[in-house]
């Protein structure tokens, strides 16, 4: 892969909010600023953040391509992967679950979230998308500067209309 499809894989990494609970892409942010990611946690922040500089040595630097290269394709297996919802239900007509809440914890860098709602909303969220339940979801509430699309990817608020 060339240097600018590897810099859109990564960006694309940094929307997914897999990462939020798998950590298989840690050690990517962590190289990229490691000071910032432990502060944050927050893949997003990190890639918006770094240097242009160190993010072209980083995507220059064997360890780091060969690291970013192994997570493109973990998240290729998975994607192909049948998970149980598919096992369960060949033939469903189902094509998204809708799921609404005031709060969402699915990571301690996402800060929608106060308590217990959310730990439970997230934690639903987390397992729907590990057992492959197709679902939506998004704020019970109006949220300013963002919204959640249909594979868990923040995006600009008004995308999905």
């Amino acid at each position: 892969m060339d240097t600018a499809a590897l810099a859109d894989a990564l960006s694309e990494q940094a929307l997914d909010l897999g990462w939020s609970w798998s950590h298989a892409t840690d050690q990517l942010w962590s190289t990229l600023d490691p000071e910032l990611w432990e502060l944050t946690h927050n893949a997003w922040v990190v890639l918006q953040t770094v240097s242009r500089a160190r993010l072209q040595a980083a995507l220059e630097d064997d360890r780091f391509r060969q690291r970013l290269t192994e997570v493109i394709e973990d998240r290729r297996v998975g994607a192909r992967r049948t998970r149980w919802f598919q096992d369960a239900w060949p033939d469903t007509s189902l094509h998204a679950i809708a799921y609404f809440s005031m709060e969402y914890r699915l990571s301690d860098a996402l800060p929608i979230y106060s308590g217990g709602l959310g730990n439970v909303a997230g934690d639903q969220l987390k397992t729907a998308s590990d057992l492959g339940v197709p679902k939506s979801w998004g704020p019970a509430r109006s949220c300013p500067n963002y919204q959640l699309s249909l594979d868990q990817r923040m995006v600009p608020r008004n995308w999905l209309a």
